[in-house]
Parts: C-alpha cells; structure tokens; sequence
C-alpha cells in the first residue's frame, strides 16, 4: 500500500499524510519489535531466527500503525502503545505463517520471499508462530505499569477474540471447510470478517482503549475497521485473481488452484469492485467524524483505492 509521490502531489492529498504517517508508525512499531523479539543468539537460537524472519520482514504495518492512529485520534500519549502496536503485528505474524504451511493455504512465497516453512521447515514454522502468539500477550501484559491493570486486562480480552475462535482461527477454519465448494455469499462474508477484519477492528479498538477511549468511541473505530478490513480483504481477493506478483508480495492464481471462496469467486469481479466502492463510501462517513484526524482515517481509504487501481487500471473510486 506505499506509492510514491512528488511533493506537489502530496499537498492537501489524504493519501499522503497517511502516508507519512505510516513510515513514522513503522519504525516506532519495528523498534519495539527488535525490543520485545528474542535475540537471533538466544537459545534456541533457530526458533528466534524464525520468529524475527517473519515478524520483522518488509510488510505494510498497517495493523499496528492503526492502533498508534487511534489511540493518538482518542487523546492517548503513552510510549506503551508502541508495544500494543506491536503485539498486534506478532498476532498478524502468527496468522501468517500459520497461513501458508502447506495443510493451510500452502503458499511457498510471502512479502516477496521464501514463507517461513520454506526457509525453516514445518516444525519450526508452526513453533514460531505459536511463539509469536504467546509473546504478543506477553507484551501486552508487560503494559500493566503504564497503562494500568485494569485497561491491560481488556487489551487481552479485545486481542484473544480477534485472534481465536470468534475472529482469525475461526474464519480461517471456515475458509478451509469451504475449499472447493460452492457456497453462499454470506459464508465468504464471514470468513472475510473473521479472518481478516476482526483484527483491523481490534487494532483500532486497543488504540482507543489504551488511550482511555469511551464506548461511543469504540463502536466509531470499530465499525470504521469493519468496512476497511472487510474491504482490504476484497481487494486481497481480487488482486489473487488480476494482480501480479509484485502487487501481492506470492504468486497470483492461488486462490483459484485450491478453490478458495472469495468475492470474485462468488460474485464476480464487477460485483467485487462494487463491493470495494460501498465499503469504503461507508468507511469515509465514519473517517469525517475523526476530527483533526480524519485525514489520516481518509488516507488510509485512498491508499487501499490506489492500490485496487494499480491492479487493473480502473478509475479511481469514491475513497
């Protein structure tokens, strides 16, 4: 999701302060990472080298930087939501590599190179996601003194629904029943919801709720997070279909060689691409009631639209 831009362009264009707002998000959240992460050295040495291989590879950061973003628009100022940030990209990590072992999707490539099983085995990949996921809460717990003990109990709360059976692992349990069969667009709907964006609503609600956010707020975050990874997975989808290697870091076809259901599948690409356009209409009601932040929140739109059209030319859409 980072285009370049001259610097004429980058006046008064949402994009573009989103942008430079995620290039700061990102080293603030790959510091804390190196922070928190094991040392390659460390004994076990293998399974560090493992879990850094992934976690800190090249990737959008997009998570993480949506909790800095919402704790930052709710008022929040502590340091500590640099290692909430964090802990949500180990949780992504973790699905990641998950993800692509061969009894899941069985992708050999990620971020544009070897996925973590390649380059380590099975054995020490399904290790290293396991490990990312337990030192994620971890990290969380480890925010108790700044935070307070109250506000870290619920950060733990909000992050093991995204990620366990009522989020991630149960769209992808789902997803992986669905292989092959033809099914109803509601079921591609709750994949997509669990899968992926349960984890965009809970980056956004731990942001708020380290920085002390009240419930209207949260709901505000939460539903804006919905249509955004709702629509982020989509144009993952249709990028699995008409995008290239370069757009999606593995090769393209996959989806169709393992019969996955997705938007295209079901829908059409057209139907698809309408899909897009009313998720981020929606998304861009809520970004208005962002106040000084809303650019950001718009940003974050027009980058996701962007990256649709560089895939396959089309106009640009409504974010």
């Amino acid at each position: 999701m980072r285009t370049r831009r001259t610097t004429t362009d980058r006046d008064g264009d949402p994009a573009a302060v989103f942008e430079t707002f995620l290039s700061q998000a990102t080293r603030r959240v790959d510091a804390a990472l190196n922070r928190h992460l094991p040392k390659e050295k460390k004994r076990p040495p293998l399974i560090h080298r493992a879990m850094r291989y992934t976690a800190l590879s090249e990737g959008k950061r997009l998570r993480p930087a949506l909790v800095l973003l919402a704790h930052q628009a709710s008022g929040g100022k502590s340091k500590a939501a640099e290692d909430v940030a964090a802990a949500v990209e180990m949780v992504h990590a973790f699905s990641l590599i998950h993800d692509d072992l061969p009894a899941m999707d069985d992708d050999a490539m990620r971020r544009g190179k070897p996925s973590n099983h390649v380059v380590f085995g099975e054995g020490v990949a399904i290790l290293a996601g396991d490990g990312l996921l337990t030192l994620a809460f971890q990290t969380l717990a480890g925010t108790r003194r700044a935070l307070g003990s109250d506000k870290v109990a619920l950060l733990i709360d909000e992050l093991c629904r995204a990620t366990g059976p009522e989020g991630v692992i149960g769209g992808q349990v789902l997803d992986l029943l669905s292989e092959g069969k033809k099914v109803p667009l509601s079921v591609v709907e709750y994949i997509h919801r669990h899968k992926t964006a349960k984890l965009f609503m809970a980056s956004l609600r731990l942001g708020g709720i380290a920085a002390g956010a009240r419930a209207a707020r949260l709901q505000k975050l939460e539903r804006y997070g919905e249509d955004l990874g709702t629509a982020f997975q989509i144009v993952d989808d249709i990028l699995g279909a008409a995008g290239s290697f370069r757009e999606l870091g593995r090769d393209p076809g996959r989806d169709v060689e393992r019969g996955k259901v997705t938007y295209p599948s079901v829908m059409g690409l057209t139907a698809a691409h309408r899909a897009v356009d009313r998720l981020l209409a929606r998304a861009g009601r809520e970004a208005d009631g962002f106040g000084t932040y809303a650019p950001q929140f718009r940003g974050v739109l027009s980058l996701l639209d962007q990256r649709r059209r560089d895939a396959d030319g089309r106009p640009a859409g409504v974010a």
